[in-house]
């Protein structure tokens, strides 16, 4: 299991600009390379091909030769991903990077050294003794041009539980997740609380403030996952979440509400958090599991009926006479559509 520690580096930021900036220089020089290739008929370049016509760069660019080694497997890597020709050039807008080779960087009391430099760094918590750091470690700039060391380690893997307690999650937007046991967790709604000073600071074109509070939105945001998440892979053994597409959902009216409940990359923390903690972690179809009824299984008329009919928060079912809360019916729908268990945790009837 591969682990990633995130350190926000506190010295030699100006060097770490410098190496950005030769680094994508690597970058587009590969892009040309590529292009080229392509131009006389010739085959798409691997990542070996590249790092031999960029042997003896490092020393006139400033770099590691571990450095110009990474950049251009990774852009090779990216290239056959996404199936592109070539891809796109890092610019002045691009956002910093620096990837290393995991065996040139070492530990310090302070901080890691590499490249014959200390970099000092927040020291939130530390590595995990006898740690060995895996390639795909690297430095990387955010958009208000602060530096951080994402180390990549490499992590024994966790036996999964039996899967005793269940719980299936249902997300929305009037509340951000509701559990099938009952519990809601609330939607904080980040973007809504600082939109008005959002809205100021852009039409007054402070791009710095405006790109402080995108920031702020995004780090609340990020806290405020970290912590659902945590709470839920701590207490259950298996998790069973609706595959709700919030790329679709943002292309309607309530894009704005989607985005900034952020569904894709809590299930990316659950799922990550899942494995580590040794809890199962499924997606269920969600397809109607508000609208069956999760203790007969029927489908009654007067169901609410998807986007259409979202007022309606309780209803009851015509078959059996059971009332149900939307979110609650569908988090426990799902927990019973899921592939390894029946539901054990449920809610009492209405």
């Amino acid at each position: 299991m591969i682990l990633v520690y995130r350190y926000r580096v506190k010295s030699l930021n100006g060097l770490l600009n410098k190496q950005a900036r030769a680094v994508s220089f690597v970058w587009n020089y590969c892009n040309d390379r590529q292009k080229d290739a392509l131009k006389w008929g010739r085959r798409w370049l691997t990542g070996f091909d590249l790092n031999k016509l960029t042997t003896g760069s490092s020393k006139e660019l400033g770099l590691h030769s571990g450095t110009v080694n990474a950049v251009c497997e990774q852009y090779a890597k990216s290239r056959s991903q996404k199936k592109r020709p070539f891809l796109r050039y890092r610019g002045r807008k691009s956002l910093g990077w620096v990837p290393l080779k995991g065996r040139d960087l070492k530990e310090t009391p302070h901080g890691f050294h590499f490249h014959g430099r200390e970099f000092k760094v927040f020291k939130s918590r530390e590595l995990p003794a006898g740690a060995r750091i895996k390639d795909g470690t690297n430095f990387s700039r955010d958009a208000r041009g602060n530096w951080f060391l994402n180390v990549c380690i490499e992590a024994p893997d966790v036996e999964a539980h039996a899967p005793v307690r269940g719980v299936g999650i249902d997300l929305g937007l009037k509340d951000f997740a509701t559990l099938s046991t009952g519990e809601k967790i609330e939607n904080p709604r980040h973007f809504r609380h600082l939109q008005e000073a959002l809205a100021k600071a852009q039409r007054a074109r402070k791009k710095r403030q405006a790109t402080n509070i995108h920031a702020s939105i995004a780090n609340a945001r990020r806290d405020f996952h970290h912590k659902a998440a945590l709470s839920i892979v701590r207490r259950f053994d298996y998790i069973a979440v609706g595959n709700v597409s919030a790329a679709r959902l943002a292309k309607t009216s309530m894009a704005k509400s989607v985005l900034d409940a952020g569904w894709s990359s809590f299930r990316d923390m659950l799922r990550y958090k899942a494995i580590a903690h040794g809890a199962w972690y499924e997606e269920v179809n969600e397809a109607y599991s508000t609208q069956v009824c999760s203790a007969c299984g029927a489908m009654p008329p007067q169901r609410p009926k998807g986007i259409a009919d979202l007022g309606i928060r309780q209803w009851v079912c015509g078959a059996c006479g059971c009332e149900h809360d939307r979110d609650v019916n569908a988090a426990v729908n799902l927990l019973a559509r899921s592939g390894h268990r029946a539901p054990v945790e449920g809610i009492p009837v209405l």
